[in-house]
């Protein structure tokens, strides 16, 4: 970005290239894009993403049903899930539990309890779908937010890396066409050099 203070010192410098004066301008059209289009296109890509997931847990919150479940017994680890020993703690257990679903249906199957210590007869909240059939909890209001967020956030940091990405390709393209013609320079002006009377 050093060429942007170019702009105004070349302006009527006599030993101004042209390329001086285009490498200054690429640079302030990349840092104007990464200023003003990059932070554009991040709110208009976090705003859309914020009315998609609000709508989104607005129909989950219809679909999705909070039920009360009752232990029927503990169950024992399976051999895929974590040692005790080495994993991280974790508050749920797994459970063989008995649910009623919105619809009058009974349930019954395996399910991971927020419990401490489950004991046949205690009682946890899970969320089912109106048919009784396991699923996640709506979004909440932050975790809608937080993922707008990120979605903005990230948007506009991959704009102004493309940006600069495009920019230093085309710097890289331009700087190669002026070394190929500073060679083609040297090949027409070099054969004479060192010559008796050439001139040189």
């Amino acid at each position: 970005m050093r060429a942007l203070s170019g702009l105004w010192r070349w302006r009527h410098n006599p030993l101004r290239r042209a390329t001086d004066l285009a490498e200054a301008w690429l640079a302030l059209t990349a840092l104007l894009l990464m200023l003003l289009a990059a932070p554009l296109l991040g709110v208009l890509v976090g705003s859309s993403a914020q009315d998609s997931l609000q709508r989104a847990a607005r129909e989950q919150r219809l679909t999705r049903h909070q039920v009360t479940a009752t232990v029927v017994r503990r169950l024992e680890r399976g051999p895929l899930e974590a040692d005790p020993e080495t994993a991280t703690r974790d508050t749920r257990t797994r459970v063989l539990a008995a649910w009623t679903a919105p619809d009058g249906s009974a349930h019954r199957g395996p399910v991971l309890a927020r419990l401490k210590s489950a004991e046949p007869g205690d009682r946890f909240v899970l969320w089912t779908d109106r048919r009784g059939h396991l699923v996640g909890p709506p979004l909440d209001p932050a975790a809608v937010a937080t993922h707008a967020v990120l979605a903005g956030v990230g948007t506009a940091l991959l704009t102004a890396g493309l940006v600069e990405t495009g920019r230093r390709l085309v710097l890289w393209r331009m700087v190669r066409r002026r070394h190929a013609r500073l060679d083609r320079a040297w090949q027409q002006a070099g054969p004479d050099w060192g010559r008796t009377g050439a001139g040189s």
